[in-house]
């Protein structure tokens, strides 16, 4: 990497100039990286807030999973199968999946020949079990903390590889010319806080999800996500409207699914003080004791909110903390240290009482069971100052993955951005709904498709010429810091807000209207006016809530277009009108919804901003289909020799 001082017009500004430019250190970053160094890419930096930021290393559940092709026993699989699990969910691109299938294996054994304590036999097989969308035991965990076991093993990798990492960095603008890009315009916050410039032949960003876009949120605090960076240049996303919601705890951020639920905690709600008022809620609307308890056992196997299993499934339960939580005004709690009273294991569905009699958790107390099961989930709750032992867990219905993201190519390459690829969270290479842990497993294999597509076609430097394109887009950032309008905090919170109203879990069409025009107002206001910010870490904060705020009114955009098109309920989300169905007999007219249209499945929704007109351009396009490549030896050999498999799908 080549360092300069600019001297401008009264600016002095650092200048890099590399060939690849990673930013983001999860998990996806992190293995992009290791993979770029191992196919001979030596010029390449990391820039990130911190290694120890983001959702990867700060993230997990009761048994993360991490999803791959089947690695044991005799049930048969292929990559060809795997491909059509994740085909199936709807809303996906063929080629994508079989590639996430085909690379499944590969991924996973790099992450456990760097260390990862995957669990084994004693014939090396890898054992697994069945996830939510998963009709087979592909996946696997190391606990906990999979995506932190993971990105420890990636840091140490890349430590010995010596690659560089800036750390301290934001980004603040992508650097794009005739829709490709060449660099970024990065804030660092070390000091009094200074811009800086990097140009780069390519830009992977790998930056999560949209963790700052929501209130009520399961992400890390310290994640907030940079897809606004790519949108605001006009690449075209994929499938914004498909997000994943479910049930978490906001003491500390942590989805409470898998055991956290299968040992059958009390449901309890309280007063605003947290303390009066206790009840057990859910029986006022389910009366039968054993289809109560079933389906909150089933809740662990069902986590994410599914509009497909609000009627007759675990999903009620999210609507009833809802409607106690955001409605009532009233604060939800899960109690461990004692059995509901209608708790009869008798009375329990076949599938929760033989789950719970083979993991000889059939005893008295949520926490007891919880200890029989999965003790490290009691453990990590105590790591961060909870003890289930003396004190009830808050909890709500919260924002946990985006589905959707960056339009990307069978090589995760953006497909109307040359040279900026997408990895991990941020691309949309999800449909409407995924297998649990496919999302690690994604973010592993774009990693190896990205490296070696960038050493076989991208591999020589592009000149990128004298910054002053660069200079021009930096006194416009530097602007923004010279203006004073509303505090930074404030400015977050009322998108946030906003989209945990109308982007959640729960959606009308014609709220969506107003909420995406007021989205747009306040990003013009947020431009026009500046934030007020006390230090450069706030500075920071500020110059990303720009990129946050036009995100969100793209994602509103989306969801509205998407809405309007009769998509229905689907995924994670329940479209409410007081026409459509009734969702369960205790709730009024006000919870009945629109049913799914299950023909939309075969497309995805394209969303573009049109810099010249301003537009959000939404368009319904057919998925791309899993590719029947011909496989005879000798033919792919000479097509891998030649290097025609690298052509851009």
């Amino acid at each position: 990497m080549k360092n300069e001082i600019i001297e401008d017009c009264g600016f002095s500004v650092n200048v890099h100039r590399l060939h690849t430019l990673v930013i983001g250190s999860g998990a996806a970053g992190l293995n992009t990286a290791i993979q770029l160094k191992r196919n001979g890419i030596e010029d390449i930096a990391i820039i990130t807030e911190g290694l120890n930021c983001g959702t990867s290393i700060n993230t997990g559940s009761d048994k993360q999973t991490y999803y791959k092709l089947s690695l044991c026993g005799r049930e048969e699989d292929s990559p060809r199968k795997l491909a059509e699990s994740l085909f199936s969910s709807g809303g996906m691109n063929g080629d994508t999946a079989l590639a996430e299938a085909a690379v499944s294996a590969r991924a996973f054994l790099n992450l456990v020949n760097l260390g990862v304590k995957f669990p084994q036999d004693s014939f090396g097989q890898f054992p697994g079990y069945k996830t939510d969308h998963d009709p087979r035991q592909r996946a696997t965990s190391t606990g906990p903390y999979t995506s932190r076991d993971m990105c420890l093993a990636l840091i140490k990798e890349i430590k010995l590889l010596n690659i560089t990492v800036h750390e301290k960095r934001v980004a603040v603008s992508l650097l794009v010319r005739e829709k490709t890009v060449y660099g970024a315009i990065v804030f660092n916050i070390e000091g009094e806080g200074a811009f800086e410039i990097y140009l780069a032949s390519n830009v992977i960003l790998a930056t999560g999800g949209p963790g700052g876009l929501y209130s009520d949120s399961v992400y890390p605090e310290i994640h907030t996500g940079a897809i606004g960076l790519a949108l605001l240049e006009g690449a075209a996303a994929h499938n914004l409207q498909e997000s994943q919601f479910g049930l978490a705890s906001i003491k500390f951020r942590w989805n409470v699914s898998g055991t956290y639920m299968q040992v059958l905690p009390r449901f309890i709600s309280t007063e605003a003080d947290g303390v009066s008022g206790p009840r057990e809620f859910l029986a006022d609307y389910i009366k039968d004791a054993g289809h109560l308890n079933t389906l909150i056992f089933l809740k662990g196997y069902q986590w994410p909110f599914d509009a497909q299993k609000v009627e007759s499934g675990s999903s009620i339960i999210d609507i009833l903390v809802y409607i106690e939580t955001k409605i009532k005004k009233r604060r939800v709690f899960l109690d461990y240290r004692r059995d509901s009273v209608a708790l009869d294991f008798s009375l329990l569905g076949d599938e929760a009482r033989s789950y719970l009699e083979k993991s000889d958790a059939l005893v008295p107390c949520p926490l007891e069971r919880l200890r029989k099961m999965n003790p490290q989930a009691i453990d990590l709750y105590l790591e961060h100052g909870i003890n289930l032992e003396k004190e009830p867990l808050e909890i709500a219905v919260c924002a946990q993955h985006n589905n959707g993201g960056l339009a990307v190519n069978g090589w995760w390459e953006s497909t109307n951005i040359k040279h900026l690829f997408a990895a991990g969270e941020t691309a949309g290479t999800h449909g409407v709904c995924r297998p649990g842990g496919s999302a690690l497993n994604s973010g592993q294999v774009a990693g190896f498709r990205i490296a070696e597509f960038i050493a076989a076609r991208y591999h020589e430097s592009v000149e990128c010429g004298p910054p002053r394109e660069a200079l021009e887009k930096l006194r416009i950032f530097s602007g923004y810091l010279n203006k004073s309008g509303r505090d930074w905090k404030k400015v977050r919170s009322e998108f946030q807000e906003r989209m945990s109203e109308n982007a959640a879990h729960l959606r009308r069409k014609e709220n969506l209207e107003s909420a995406a025009s007021e989205a747009f107002t306040q990003y013009k206001k947020v431009v026009a006016e500046g934030q007020s910010f006390a230090n450069a870490a706030e500075a920071a904060e500020a110059l990303r809530n720009i990129q946050l705020c036009f995100a969100h009114y793209v994602y509103l955009e989306g969801i509205r277009h998407s809405l309007l098109s009769g998509t229905g309920s689907r995924g994670s989300a329940l479209v409410l009108d007081e026409k459509g169905t009734q969702i369960h007999e205790s709730l009024g007219a006000e919870w009945r919804f629109v049913p799914e249209n299950p023909e939309l499945r075969e497309m995805l929704l394209e969303t573009e901003f049109e810099e010249t007109s301003g537009d959000i351009l939404n368009r319904w396009i057919k998925r791309r289909e899993i590719p029947d490549e011909d496989l005879w030896f000798e033919k792919a050999w000479s097509a891998f020799l030649k290097k025609d498999i690298y052509g851009i799908t």
